[in-house]
């Protein structure tokens, strides 16, 4: 064998470092060195910088809404609750931003998202250009509402779009599920779940809960995808328990609405007391709104709180009252009437020539003369006083936004006039919730009670405005009013004895008094042996025809009372005089 090679041989066995073997080497050692720099770089020059800015970009700290406090009837019947929604927001920044981030891996919905706008507008009806501009890059936003507290319904449509940049937070939204019913007893929340009239608003601080908060790690595209752990929890708003019962609410309602469309009447007001101790039973207004819609801003305040008026004739009861309880009239007397009554330069009218008339009749047939003649005997500073122990002039109490304290003129500067008109109810107002509260002195024997929307062991406000004997004698004058040749036999309750006055008021204008538009009231209780609730019905301008308060109002009194009576099991206190329907053969 030969051992030694050629020059030549040695040659071509040596490495050949020329040309393209040369560069390709260089390359390979300087990517090498570049892969060993950004790593030192990533891992250690820069790595706190990069996780906090990875953080930044993944790990978030989100607030989690809080559950808004229950409304409950007087019987736990649910008025006002929250239920767990989604609102809708976009990014509009989105598409833009992962293509910076991420040219290769664009959602290919990016590129188709703009042609969705219009089917995202009809599902979330909200107008297109609206979308538009909340996806208008130039716009700089990276947040926008498209649609707060969506339905589930909505929520599931614009899902199946598959829309880059849109995303969905979850929220509460107030649900009333008694509608227009007892809509302005509890008014509503806005966007932000704020109480704004009505209940929601008087008692905001105790309904809203406290939001809390938590760590939540997203995706790419702004997902939640795990939540990392809870900072402090959300505490729920308290619950409010009323004094409303529903089943009232929903019969006052119904024949509230039916009275008023009847007689084409503006607006029409009913309250319920309880009247052993002031308690709101029920509160209508018609017309109302839909607070789980939009609403009509002009038939949001709740006129049972918010609207005073002139109270009429329903104010002569007082009036007897606070004359006899005295010993300014007696018991017994007559009083002349003739028709007309001269008081300074007025005259005072009555409906017709009563003659000579004993208290009971006085009430009987509404006298103005009489009332007159009765506010005339007492002195000044009494009879205001006794106006005032009733709470007209003052503030029901119960804090209600927008809550009316009436009107009272000081004694003072009256004149006799002015005098004899507050007798029969001019020159004085008040609002139905402060009338009603007034005709507790004699439901319960002359125990004035403070009124209240929030369940109550008792009413440790109530006071003593009358004596027992004055106001039982009032009472049984007042049943008289509700019996055939009253003014208000429209207003029985078949089966129950029934006590009131009505009240038809001449509404004022500039000027002086409306010829012809009238205000019809009635206030009432029952069972008159022992009264148990107590009732005023308004009703505004109706047009139909008859605007008498005992023609109008009476009929609304009668059903609504009696309906009531029976729904909490009121044991009758009179025969029963309506005819038996009896079921057989056609």
């Amino acid at each position: 064998m030969n051992f030694f090679h050629s020059d030549k041989a040695i040659r071509d066995s040596q490495p050949d470092f020329s040309g393209r073997r040369k560069l390709l080497l260089v390359l390979m050692l300087g990517g090498m060195a570049m892969l060993v720099g950004r790593a030192i770089d990533l891992q250690v020059i820069n790595k706190q910088f990069l996780q906090k800015q990875g953080n930044i970009r993944q790990i978030n700290t989100v607030s989690v809404p809080a559950y808004r406090g229950k409304i409950l009837d007087r019987n736990g019947e649910p008025l006002a609750i929250s239920t767990l929604v989604h609102s809708i927001w976009a990014n509009a920044q989105f598409c833009k931003e992962y293509a910076e981030t991420r040219p290769k891996q664009i959602p290919e919905e990016c590129f188709e998202s703009r042609k969705k706008f219009t089917q995202l507008a009809k599902i979330i009806k909200v107008p297109l250009p609206k979308i538009k501009k909340a996806f208008a890059e130039e716009s700089g936003r990276k947040f926008a509402y498209l649609k707060r507290r969506a339905n589930p319904d909505v929520v599931k449509k614009v899902k199946s779009l598959q829309l880059p940049g849109v995303y969905f937070e979850p929220e509460f939204k107030r649900f009333y599920p008694s509608g227009e019913v007892s809509a302005h007893i509890l008014g509503y929340t806005d966007i932000k779940d704020v109480g704004q009239e009505g209940l929601e608003l008087m008692y905001e601080q105790i309904l809203q809960g406290r939001p809390g908060r938590k760590r939540v790690i997203r995706d790419g595209r702004r997902q939640i995808i795990e939540n990392i752990e809870s900072i402090e929890a959300p505490a729920p708003g308290q619950n409010l328990e009323l004094t409303i019962d529903q089943r009232l609410q929903y019969l006052a309602y119904r024949e509230l609405k039916t009275a008023v469309k009847k007689h084409q009447a503006r607006s029409g007001s009913l309250v319920i007391l309880d009247a052993k101790n002031g308690d709101i039973l029920g509160a209508v207004n018609y017309p109302s709104f839909n607070p789980n819609g939009k609403k009509n801003l002009k038939y949001i305040r709740n006129r049972v709180f918010t609207d005073k008026f002139e109270p009429g004739s329903t104010t002569k009861p007082f009036v007897v009252a606070a004359a006899l309880d005295g010993g300014f009239i007696r018991p017994n007397i007559i009083i002349e009437t003739h028709g007309f009554y001269r008081v300074g330069r007025q005259l005072v009218r009555d409906h017709h020539n009563y003659g000579d008339l004993d208290l009971t009749t006085v009430l009987k047939k509404s006298s103005n003369v009489a009332a007159s003649k009765i506010a005339l005997a007492m002195p000044s500073d009494y009879f205001w006083q006794f106006y005032n122990k009733l709470g007209f002039g003052e503030l029901p109490g119960v804090g209600f936004p927008g809550e009316t304290s009436g009107f009272l003129l000081g004694y003072q500067t009256w004149s006799d006039f002015e005098k004899a008109a507050l007798s029969f109810g001019y020159g004085i107002s008040s609002s139905a919730l402060q009338l009603a509260r007034a005709y507790t002195v004699f439901a319960d024997d002359g125990i004035l009670h403070s009124v209240s929307l929030l369940k109550r062991e008792q009413d440790f406000d109530a006071q003593r405005v009358l004596s027992e004997q004055t106001a039982r004698k009032v009472r049984a004058m007042l049943e008289h009013v509700v019996k055939k040749d009253g003014t208000a036999y429209r207003a029985r309750v078949d089966g129950y004895r029934v006590a009131g006055k009505t009240g038809t008021v001449k509404k004022s204008s500039a000027g002086g008094y409306a010829s012809d538009s009238y205000l019809s009231i009635f206030a009432g209780m029952a069972p008159a042996s022992n009264p148990r609730l107590v009732a005023v019905v308004v009703i505004d301008e109706p047009t139909g025809g008859d605007y008498y308060g005992g023609i109008v109002a009476g009929p609304v009194f009668s059903k609504v009372m009696g309906g009531a009576l029976r729904l909490l099991n009121i044991a009758p206190d009179a025969e029963v005089t309506m005819p038996l329907l009896l079921v057989g053969k056609d």
